[in-house]
C-alpha cells in the first residue's frame, strides 16, 4: 500500500498543472451542483471485465456548513439504480478530502475549467483493496474534446492502461434520476 501511494504521489508530481491545483486556487463552491461521470479510469479489481457495461452516473455536489463536500450519487446495479451519499471531509491544508472511515484516503480535482468540466482523483481503499481512481465529470451528457483529452492526460500520466480507462455508456436513466433530487 505505501509503495503504491508513493507511485501515485510520484506520478502526480510529474503531471503537467497538478501543481496549479495543489495552491488552493480551487473553491468547493465551483464543484457545487449537478454533473455527469462520462469518464472513468480505474485500478479496481475487475474494472477492465466490467468497464463495457457500465453506464453514465450521476453526482451531485453540496457544501455543508462545515465546509464538507457532500455527494449524492447514483448508478445502474443489479437491481436498478443504486443512490449513495457520501460526506467528505475537508483536509486542513488545501482544498483536499477525505473520509477514511467510508475508504475515501483522498478525493482532489486535478483539472477543470471551472464550468463545464472536472476531472477528479480519488484514492480508495475497500477491506483488503485499495485503489484508485480517476473520472471524468462533466456538466453536460457529453463530454468537450478539451475536457476528454485533459481526462486522458491525466489517466495515462497516472500510469492508468488503456484497458483500465472507459467512456461510459449513454444510458441517463440513474444520473437523471439524481440530478433532478435535491439533497
Amino acid at each position: 500500500m505505501g509503495g503504491r501511494l508513493l507511485a501515485i504521489l510520484l506520478a502526480l508530481a510529474a503531471v503537467p498543472r497538478a501543481q496549479a491545483m495543489w495552491l488552493g486556487r480551487l473553491d468547493p463552491k465551483q464543484l457545487l451542483g449537478p454533473w455527469y461521470v462520462l469518464a472513468v479510469a480505474s485500478h479496481e479489481r475487475g474494472f477492465a471485465v466490467e468497464k463495457d457495461v457500465k453506464d453514465i452516473e450521476g453526482v451531485m455536489v453540496t457544501l455543508t456548513p462545515e465546509n464538507n463536500l457532500k455527494l449524492l450519487s447514483s448508478r445502474h446495479g443489479l437491481q436498478g439504480c443504486n443512490q449513495n451519499v457520501v460526506e467528505l471531509l475537508r483536509r486542513s491544508s488545501g482544498w483536499v478530502f477525505e473520509n477514511p472511515t467510508l475508504g475515501v484516503l483522498e478525493y482532489r480535482v486535478l483539472g477543470t475549467n471551472f464550468r463545464d468540466y472536472a476531472v477528479v482523483f480519488t484514492q480508495l481503499e475497500f477491506g483488503e483493496e485499495a485503489f484508485s481512481t480517476v473520472e471524468l465529470y462533466s456538466r453536460t451528457e457529453t463530454a468537450s474534446q478539451e475536457a476528454l483529452g485533459l481526462f486522458s492526460k491525466w489517466s495515462e500520466g497516472l500510469g492508468f492502461l488503456s484497458q483500465q480507462q472507459a467512456q461510459l455508456h449513454k444510458d441517463l436513466t440513474c444520473a437523471q434520476k439524481i440530478l433532478q433530487t435535491e439533497i
